[in-house]
């Protein structure tokens, strides 16, 4: 299954991650606020309208993410050019269960092995344990945790990009 990645598509993507987060609310998984999930709240000085993507294979959209050049709240240090920032990674219900996330995240790979950008990286809260396992799952490494006063923690992930085989 070929994935192709389509940049721009604001508002097809911030519908694929409502889409998301409504099905984890009913569920009662701690998800998005949905009040989080607009063109507006998602749009900051670090993420521009060409940052928002659309995973479709065989015309139909998997999934969407925001993919950040960077990321100056988690990686303030890092230069310009050293990794793409993954945020927001979205699979629809329908392909679910199919190692979907993974195949975006080689996309994401294959075009960052392109453009010669070395990682890919990524923040989620340090006790997301299905989230955690799925991302160590694929191969991201956790490089850092940072301890914030109120008790929580954010973990932040890392993936060479240049390694070819993601772990199933």
């Amino acid at each position: 299954m070929e994935i192709k990645l389509y940049f721009g598509r604001v508002d097809e993507a911030v519908s694929i991650m409502r889409e998301t987060a409504e099905w984890g609310e009913k569920r009662q998984l701690r998800v998005w606020p949905k009040e989080w999930l607009t063109k507006e709240e998602l749009l900051t000085e670090d993420v521009g309208t060409e940052d928002f993507c659309v995973a479709v294979s065989e015309g139909k959209a998997l999934g969407a993410f925001i993919l950040q050049k960077q990321d100056r709240e988690y990686w303030p240090d890092a230069p310009m050019g050293e990794a793409v920032y993954l945020h927001k990674l979205c699979v629809r219900r329908e392909f679910a269960h199919q190692n979907m996330a993974r195949r975006i995240v080689e996309a994401i790979a294959c075009r960052c092995r392109e453009e010669g950008i070395p990682y890919i990286r990524l923040d989620t809260a340090l006790d997301e344990k299905k989230v955690r396992k799925i991302y160590l799952k694929m191969g991201f490494k956790i490089v850092d945790i940072i301890d914030y006063e109120n008790g929580r923690s954010m973990a932040l992930y890392e993936y060479e990009a240049g390694d070819l085989g993601m772990k199933l």
